[in-house]
Protein backbone atom coordinates (compact mmCIF):
# COMPACT_ATOMS: atom_id res chain seq x y z
CA UNK A 1 0.00 0.00 0.00
CA UNK A 2 1.34 3.43 -0.95
CA UNK A 3 2.69 5.66 1.83
CA UNK A 4 -0.09 8.24 1.63
CA UNK A 5 -2.79 5.64 2.09
CA UNK A 6 -0.88 3.94 4.90
CA UNK A 7 -0.56 7.28 6.73
CA UNK A 8 -4.35 7.72 6.61
CA UNK A 9 -4.85 4.15 7.85
CA UNK A 10 -2.50 4.73 10.79
CA UNK A 11 -4.28 7.97 11.69
CA UNK A 12 -7.69 6.27 11.62
CA UNK A 13 -6.51 3.33 13.71
CA UNK A 14 -4.95 5.66 16.29
CA UNK A 15 -8.25 7.54 16.57
CA UNK A 16 -10.19 4.28 16.93
CA UNK A 17 -7.79 2.99 19.58
CA UNK A 18 -8.20 6.18 21.61
CA UNK A 19 -11.97 6.00 21.27
CA UNK A 20 -12.10 2.39 22.43
CA UNK A 21 -9.83 3.11 25.37
CA UNK A 22 -11.83 6.17 26.37
CA UNK A 23 -15.16 4.39 26.10
CA UNK A 24 -13.84 1.26 27.86
CA UNK A 25 -15.35 -0.68 24.96
CA UNK A 26 -16.59 -3.84 26.65
CA UNK A 27 -18.06 -1.89 29.55
CA UNK A 28 -19.68 0.57 27.15
CA UNK A 29 -21.43 -2.23 25.28
CA UNK A 30 -22.75 -3.71 28.53
CA UNK A 31 -23.92 -0.31 29.70
CA UNK A 32 -25.69 0.31 26.38
CA UNK A 33 -27.55 -3.00 26.74
CA UNK A 34 -28.59 -1.99 30.26
CA UNK A 35 -29.87 1.38 29.05
CA UNK A 36 -31.80 -0.22 26.20
CA UNK A 37 -33.47 -2.54 28.70
CA UNK A 38 -34.37 0.39 30.97
CA UNK A 39 -35.91 2.31 28.08
CA UNK A 40 -38.21 -0.64 27.37
CA UNK A 41 -39.36 -0.67 31.01
CA UNK A 42 -42.64 1.25 31.26
CA UNK A 43 -41.97 2.16 34.89
CA UNK A 44 -39.12 4.44 33.81
CA UNK A 45 -41.50 6.83 32.09
CA UNK A 46 -43.35 7.51 35.34
CA UNK A 47 -40.40 9.72 36.28
CA UNK A 48 -39.83 12.17 33.38
CA UNK A 49 -36.60 13.57 34.87
CA UNK A 50 -35.01 10.12 35.28
CA UNK A 51 -36.21 9.10 31.81
CA UNK A 52 -34.61 12.20 30.29
CA UNK A 53 -31.26 11.43 31.94
CA UNK A 54 -31.37 7.82 30.75
CA UNK A 55 -32.25 8.81 27.20
CA UNK A 56 -29.47 11.42 27.14
CA UNK A 57 -26.84 8.90 28.29
CA UNK A 58 -28.18 6.25 25.91
CA UNK A 59 -28.12 8.59 22.92
CA UNK A 60 -24.55 9.77 23.61
CA UNK A 61 -23.26 6.23 24.13
CA UNK A 62 -25.13 4.81 21.13
CA UNK A 63 -23.77 7.54 18.84
CA UNK A 64 -20.20 6.86 19.97
CA UNK A 65 -20.49 3.08 19.54
CA UNK A 66 -22.27 3.35 16.18
CA UNK A 67 -19.74 5.86 14.83
CA UNK A 68 -16.81 3.68 15.92
CA UNK A 69 -18.25 0.56 14.31
CA UNK A 70 -19.07 2.43 11.08
CA UNK A 71 -15.52 3.77 10.77
CA UNK A 72 -14.04 0.32 11.42
CA UNK A 73 -16.26 -1.23 8.76
CA UNK A 74 -15.48 1.46 6.17
CA UNK A 75 -11.77 1.23 6.94
CA UNK A 76 -11.65 -2.52 6.34
CA UNK A 77 -13.64 -2.22 3.12
CA UNK A 78 -11.55 0.63 1.74
CA UNK A 79 -8.24 -1.09 2.56
CA UNK A 80 -9.39 -4.25 0.75
CA UNK A 81 -10.45 -2.14 -2.24
CA UNK A 82 -7.06 -0.43 -2.44
CA UNK A 83 -5.15 -3.71 -2.14
CA UNK A 84 -7.29 -5.23 -4.89
CA UNK A 85 -6.77 -2.18 -7.13
CA UNK A 86 -3.00 -2.26 -6.63
CA UNK A 87 -2.90 -6.00 -7.36
CA UNK A 88 -4.70 -5.39 -10.65
CA UNK A 89 -2.71 -2.26 -11.47
CA UNK A 90 -5.77 0.00 -11.46
CA UNK A 91 -4.20 3.32 -10.46
CA UNK A 92 -7.42 5.29 -10.80
CA UNK A 93 -9.32 3.03 -8.40
CA UNK A 94 -6.38 3.04 -5.97
CA UNK A 95 -6.35 6.86 -6.03
CA UNK A 96 -10.10 6.93 -5.33
CA UNK A 97 -9.57 4.58 -2.40
CA UNK A 98 -6.81 6.79 -1.01
CA UNK A 99 -9.10 9.82 -1.25
CA UNK A 100 -11.81 7.88 0.59
CA UNK A 101 -9.29 7.09 3.33
CA UNK A 102 -8.41 10.79 3.64
CA UNK A 103 -12.07 11.68 4.08
CA UNK A 104 -12.53 8.83 6.56
CA UNK A 105 -9.50 10.04 8.55
CA UNK A 106 -11.03 13.50 8.83
CA UNK A 107 -14.32 12.02 9.98
CA UNK A 108 -12.56 9.79 12.49
CA UNK A 109 -10.82 12.80 14.04
CA UNK A 110 -14.12 14.69 14.25
CA UNK A 111 -15.91 11.72 15.81
CA UNK A 112 -13.03 11.26 18.24
CA UNK A 113 -13.30 14.83 19.49
CA UNK A 114 -17.08 14.59 19.70
CA UNK A 115 -16.94 11.34 21.68
CA UNK A 116 -14.28 12.71 24.02
CA UNK A 117 -16.59 15.58 24.94
CA UNK A 118 -18.04 13.51 27.76
CA UNK A 119 -17.54 15.95 30.61
CA UNK A 120 -20.35 16.71 32.99
CA UNK A 121 -21.30 19.92 31.18
CA UNK A 122 -19.61 19.53 27.77
CA UNK A 123 -22.93 19.05 25.97
CA UNK A 124 -24.48 22.22 27.45
CA UNK A 125 -24.88 25.66 25.92
CA UNK A 126 -22.24 28.14 27.02
CA UNK A 127 -21.59 31.75 27.91
CA UNK A 128 -18.49 33.51 26.59
CA UNK A 129 -17.54 36.68 28.44
CA UNK A 130 -14.96 39.02 26.92
CA UNK A 131 -13.43 41.88 28.93
CA UNK A 132 -10.94 44.47 27.69
CA UNK A 133 -7.75 44.77 29.73
CA UNK A 134 -5.59 47.81 30.46
CA UNK A 135 -4.73 49.82 27.40
CA UNK A 136 -7.77 51.96 26.64
CA UNK A 137 -8.92 52.04 23.03
CA UNK A 138 -6.36 49.43 21.94
CA UNK A 139 -7.61 46.77 24.35
CA UNK A 140 -11.24 47.70 23.75
CA UNK A 141 -10.75 47.27 20.01
CA UNK A 142 -9.10 43.88 20.67
CA UNK A 143 -12.06 42.83 22.86
CA UNK A 144 -14.40 43.77 20.03
CA UNK A 145 -12.35 41.71 17.58
CA UNK A 146 -12.46 38.69 19.90
CA UNK A 147 -16.22 39.02 20.28
CA UNK A 148 -16.65 39.04 16.48
CA UNK A 149 -14.26 36.09 16.12
CA UNK A 150 -16.24 33.92 18.55
CA UNK A 151 -19.52 34.97 16.94
CA UNK A 152 -18.31 34.02 13.45
CA UNK A 153 -16.78 30.76 14.67
CA UNK A 154 -20.04 29.78 16.38
CA UNK A 155 -22.17 30.60 13.36
CA UNK A 156 -19.91 28.59 11.04
CA UNK A 157 -20.24 25.59 13.35
CA UNK A 158 -24.03 25.71 13.47
CA UNK A 159 -24.37 27.34 16.89
CA UNK A 160 -26.94 30.02 17.65
CA UNK A 161 -25.47 33.20 19.14
CA UNK A 162 -27.26 35.67 21.43
CA UNK A 163 -25.77 38.90 22.77
CA UNK A 164 -26.58 39.01 26.49
CA UNK A 165 -24.68 42.11 27.55
CA UNK A 166 -22.45 44.65 25.84
CA UNK A 167 -20.65 47.86 26.82
CA UNK A 168 -19.14 49.82 23.94
CA UNK A 169 -15.74 51.51 24.15
CA UNK A 170 -15.38 55.28 24.03
CA UNK A 171 -13.82 55.34 20.55
CA UNK A 172 -13.94 51.77 19.24
CA UNK A 173 -14.47 48.17 20.27
CA UNK A 174 -16.00 46.93 23.50
CA UNK A 175 -15.29 47.30 27.19
CA UNK A 176 -17.06 44.01 27.80
CA UNK A 177 -19.49 41.63 26.14
CA UNK A 178 -21.28 38.42 27.07
CA UNK A 179 -22.35 35.97 24.38
CA UNK A 180 -24.65 32.98 24.76
CA UNK A 181 -23.83 30.11 22.38
CA UNK A 182 -26.56 27.52 21.92
CA UNK A 183 -25.96 24.16 20.29
CA UNK A 184 -24.65 20.66 20.79
CA UNK A 185 -21.37 20.50 22.76
CA UNK A 186 -21.06 24.29 22.74
CA UNK A 187 -19.29 24.38 26.12
CA UNK A 188 -17.11 21.38 25.34
CA UNK A 189 -15.71 23.00 22.20
CA UNK A 190 -15.30 26.51 23.62
CA UNK A 191 -14.07 25.90 27.16
CA UNK A 192 -10.35 25.83 26.30
CA UNK A 193 -10.59 29.46 25.18
CA UNK A 194 -10.71 30.68 28.81
CA UNK A 195 -7.66 32.75 29.63
CA UNK A 196 -5.83 35.93 28.69
CA UNK A 197 -5.54 36.75 25.00
CA UNK A 198 -2.81 39.08 23.75
CA UNK A 199 -2.60 41.03 20.50
CA UNK A 200 0.58 42.61 19.13
CA UNK A 201 0.18 44.98 16.18
CA UNK A 202 0.98 48.36 14.68
CA UNK A 203 -1.76 50.49 16.18
CA UNK A 204 -4.22 52.10 13.75
CA UNK A 205 -4.99 54.63 16.51
CA UNK A 206 -1.37 55.79 16.94
CA UNK A 207 -0.32 58.59 14.58
CA UNK A 208 3.31 57.52 15.08
CA UNK A 209 2.48 53.98 13.90
CA UNK A 210 4.08 52.39 16.95
CA UNK A 211 3.79 48.74 17.97
CA UNK A 212 1.23 48.13 20.74
CA UNK A 213 0.40 45.12 22.90
CA UNK A 214 -3.22 44.69 24.01
CA UNK A 215 -4.82 42.27 26.44
CA UNK A 216 -8.34 40.91 26.87
CA UNK A 217 -9.64 38.22 29.18
CA UNK A 218 -12.07 35.52 28.11
CA UNK A 219 -14.25 33.50 30.48
CA UNK A 220 -16.20 30.48 29.28
CA UNK A 221 -18.78 28.85 31.53
CA UNK A 222 -21.62 26.40 30.84
CA UNK A 223 -25.32 27.10 30.96
CA UNK A 224 -26.83 25.24 33.92
CA UNK A 225 -29.97 23.29 33.06
CA UNK A 226 -32.71 22.12 35.42
CA UNK A 227 -30.92 18.82 36.04
CA UNK A 228 -28.04 20.58 37.82
CA UNK A 229 -28.54 22.12 41.24
CA UNK A 230 -26.40 25.09 42.31
CA UNK A 231 -26.67 26.20 45.94
CA UNK A 232 -26.09 29.76 47.09
CA UNK A 233 -27.52 32.05 49.77
CA UNK A 234 -29.58 35.04 48.74
CA UNK A 235 -27.98 36.97 51.61
CA UNK A 236 -24.63 36.64 49.81
CA UNK A 237 -25.91 38.55 46.77
CA UNK A 238 -25.86 42.26 46.09
CA UNK A 239 -28.30 43.28 43.36
CA UNK A 240 -27.93 46.65 41.64
CA UNK A 241 -30.09 48.18 38.93
CA UNK A 242 -29.03 50.88 36.50
CA UNK A 243 -29.95 52.38 33.18
CA UNK A 244 -28.85 50.46 30.13
CA UNK A 245 -26.26 52.06 27.87
CA UNK A 246 -26.24 52.35 24.11
CA UNK A 247 -29.03 52.53 21.57
CA UNK A 248 -32.38 51.16 22.57
CA UNK A 249 -35.12 53.77 22.39
CA UNK A 250 -36.99 55.68 25.05
CA UNK A 251 -37.85 52.86 27.44
CA UNK A 252 -34.47 51.17 27.76
CA UNK A 253 -32.63 54.46 28.34
CA UNK A 254 -35.07 56.06 30.80
CA UNK A 255 -35.69 53.21 33.28
CA UNK A 256 -33.38 51.19 35.53
CA UNK A 257 -33.90 48.03 33.50
CA UNK A 258 -30.30 46.74 33.57
CA UNK A 259 -29.37 44.40 36.44
CA UNK A 260 -26.01 43.61 38.04
CA UNK A 261 -25.62 40.81 40.61
CA UNK A 262 -22.51 40.42 42.77
CA UNK A 263 -21.81 37.19 44.65
CA UNK A 264 -19.92 38.60 47.63
CA UNK A 265 -18.04 35.44 48.83
CA UNK A 266 -16.44 34.77 45.43
CA UNK A 267 -16.47 38.27 43.94
CA UNK A 268 -18.30 37.01 40.83
CA UNK A 269 -20.17 39.80 39.02
CA UNK A 270 -22.79 39.18 36.31
CA UNK A 271 -25.00 41.65 34.51
CA UNK A 272 -27.60 41.82 31.79
CA UNK A 273 -29.15 44.75 29.94
CA UNK A 274 -30.33 43.35 26.61
CA UNK A 275 -33.98 42.93 27.65
CA UNK A 276 -36.49 45.77 27.98
CA UNK A 277 -37.84 44.36 31.22
CA UNK A 278 -35.90 44.50 34.49
CA UNK A 279 -37.56 41.22 35.48
CA UNK A 280 -36.20 39.43 32.37
CA UNK A 281 -32.75 40.95 32.82
CA UNK A 282 -32.72 39.80 36.44
CA UNK A 283 -33.72 36.26 35.46
CA UNK A 284 -30.93 36.11 32.87
CA UNK A 285 -28.42 37.50 35.37
CA UNK A 286 -29.41 34.76 37.82
CA UNK A 287 -28.82 32.17 35.07
CA UNK A 288 -25.35 33.59 34.48
CA UNK A 289 -24.60 33.55 38.20
CA UNK A 290 -25.59 29.90 38.52
CA UNK A 291 -23.45 29.10 35.48
CA UNK A 292 -20.41 30.92 36.92
CA UNK A 293 -20.75 29.19 40.31
CA UNK A 294 -21.13 25.82 38.61
CA UNK A 295 -18.06 26.44 36.44
CA UNK A 296 -16.13 27.36 39.58
CA UNK A 297 -17.16 24.07 41.17
CA UNK A 298 -16.06 22.16 38.05
CA UNK A 299 -12.64 23.83 38.25
CA UNK A 300 -12.28 22.77 41.89
CA UNK A 301 -13.14 19.17 41.01
CA UNK A 302 -10.66 19.13 38.12
CA UNK A 303 -7.91 20.60 40.28
CA UNK A 304 -8.56 18.01 42.98
CA UNK A 305 -8.53 15.19 40.42
CA UNK A 306 -5.24 16.37 38.91
CA UNK A 307 -3.54 17.29 42.19
CA UNK A 308 -1.66 14.00 42.46
CA UNK A 309 -0.14 14.27 38.97
CA UNK A 310 0.43 18.02 38.87
CA UNK A 311 3.97 19.40 38.64
CA UNK A 312 5.35 22.88 38.99
CA UNK A 313 6.14 23.06 35.28
CA UNK A 314 2.59 22.42 34.15
CA UNK A 315 0.58 25.34 32.84
CA UNK A 316 -3.19 24.89 33.11
CA UNK A 317 -5.38 25.35 30.06
CA UNK A 318 -7.37 28.00 31.88
CA UNK A 319 -4.28 30.16 32.56
CA UNK A 320 -2.61 30.17 29.17
CA UNK A 321 -1.78 33.32 27.24
CA UNK A 322 -2.84 33.01 23.64
CA UNK A 323 -0.95 35.55 21.54
CA UNK A 324 -1.74 37.02 18.15
CA UNK A 325 0.34 39.16 15.85
CA UNK A 326 -1.57 41.39 13.47
CA UNK A 327 0.76 41.67 10.50
CA UNK A 328 0.59 43.99 7.47
CA UNK A 329 -2.40 43.53 5.17
CA UNK A 330 -4.47 42.56 8.23
CA UNK A 331 -3.01 39.05 8.56
CA UNK A 332 -3.54 37.54 12.01
CA UNK A 333 -1.11 34.89 13.26
CA UNK A 334 -2.14 32.87 16.29
CA UNK A 335 1.12 32.05 18.08
CA UNK A 336 -0.49 29.17 19.96
CA UNK A 337 -1.53 27.36 16.80
CA UNK A 338 0.89 28.82 14.30
CA UNK A 339 -2.05 29.48 11.97
CA UNK A 340 -2.10 32.64 9.87
CA UNK A 341 -5.45 34.00 8.71
CA UNK A 342 -6.57 36.72 6.33
CA UNK A 343 -9.41 37.79 8.63
CA UNK A 344 -9.71 37.85 12.43
CA UNK A 345 -12.79 35.63 12.38
CA UNK A 346 -10.99 32.87 10.51
CA UNK A 347 -8.40 32.20 13.22
CA UNK A 348 -10.80 30.03 15.19
CA UNK A 349 -12.36 28.36 12.17
CA UNK A 350 -11.22 24.76 12.26
CA UNK A 351 -8.28 25.44 14.61
CA UNK A 352 -10.00 24.91 17.93
CA UNK A 353 -10.51 21.18 17.53
CA UNK A 354 -6.80 20.12 17.49
CA UNK A 355 -6.23 21.81 20.83
CA UNK A 356 -9.45 20.38 22.18
CA UNK A 357 -8.28 16.95 21.06
CA UNK A 358 -4.91 17.48 22.77
CA UNK A 359 -6.55 18.57 26.01
CA UNK A 360 -8.96 15.66 25.96
CA UNK A 361 -6.20 13.21 25.07
CA UNK A 362 -4.38 14.47 28.15
CA UNK A 363 -7.49 13.71 30.19
CA UNK A 364 -7.72 10.18 28.78
CA UNK A 365 -4.05 9.15 28.73
CA UNK A 366 -2.93 11.05 31.81
CA UNK A 367 0.02 12.53 29.93
CA UNK A 368 0.71 16.16 30.71
CA UNK A 369 0.67 18.57 27.79
CA UNK A 370 3.03 21.50 28.28
CA UNK A 371 1.77 24.84 27.04
CA UNK A 372 4.61 27.14 26.10
CA UNK A 373 4.28 30.74 27.15
CA UNK A 374 5.05 33.01 24.20
CA UNK A 375 6.96 36.20 24.86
Amino acid sequence: MRAEAQAHVDSIRDALALLRRFLNWDQALRRLDELNARVEDQALWNDPKAAQEVMRERRRLDEAVTATRAIESELDGTVELIELAEAEGDEELAAEGTQSLAELATRAQQDKVKALLAGEADANDTYIEVNAGAGGTESQDWAGMLSRMYTRWAERHGLKVELIDSHAGEQAGLKSATLLLKGENAYGYAKTESGVHRLVRISPYDSAARRHTSFASVWVYPVVDDNIEVDYNESDLRIDTYRASGAGGQHINTTDSAVRITHIPTGIVVQCQNQRSQHKNKAEAYNQLRARLYELELQKREQAANAENATKTDIGWGHQIRSYVLQPYQLVKDLRTGVTSTAPGDVLDGDLDPFMAAALSQRVTGEKVAVEDVD
